[in-house]
């Protein structure tokens, strides 16, 4: 997600229970019971996120002399970029120019919505996710230094891959990232 208003729409607590019970198609007087609000409230709040794009009408049912409207949340999980918070266009001018550091961002992006992914897979489906994450800090001395480090640690990465790479295995996704460490402010 990277649009400023959705993020306003989404941010209402009463909003973020109904788009957990929408996980699966219900109408507002069944979320309403089930998050113990008021079935006006909890369809107005339902009406501000189709209107945001968050949830959409996958149907009708017939709930006595009534027809009730059908809806269901548009994703399983809402990643919030970083982006969303940047304001300042000389950002976006720093990524037009920088397309290392666009690709960073990039590669960050990809990686909080594929971890937030499996994360509900975890929770939701009770699946054993195997994953792994390896950090480390490097000091190095200079732009030779650095551009010497990225060429070999590219090498050294590159036959790896090769050597357990199998065409018809299940996919992983492997990310190589390389940057200055930012300092951090108090």
């Amino acid at each position: 997600m990277n649009d400023l208003d959705t993020l306003q729409v989404l941010a209402h607590p009463i909003r973020l229970r109904i788009l957990a019970a929408l996980r699966s198609p219900a109408s507002a007087a069944v979320v309403a019971r089930g998050i113990d609000q008021p079935r006006q409230k909890v369809n107005y709040h339902v009406k501000e996120l189709e209107r945001a794009g968050l949830v959409r009408r996958v149907g009708e049912r017939r709930a006595g002399n009534l027809m009730e409207s059908l809806y269901e949340a548009v994703a399983a999980t809402f990643v919030v970029s970083p982006r969303v918070a940047w304001t300042d266009p000389r950002r976006t001018g720093a990524l037009a120019d920088q397309v290392a550091l666009e690709s960073l961002v990039a590669a960050g992006e990809r990686l909080q919505r594929a971890a937030a992914q499996l994360l509900d897979r975890a929770a939701f489906d009770g699946e054993q996710i195997a994953s792994a994450a390896v950090e480390a800090e490097v000091r190095l001395a200079g732009e030779a230094q650095r551009a010497a480090f990225l060429s070999e640690y590219v090498a050294a990465v590159g036959p790896l891959l090769k050597k357990y790479g199998d065409r018809d295995g299940e996919p992983y996704r492997v990310m190589l990232a390389v940057h200055p460490q930012p300092e951090e402010r108090q």
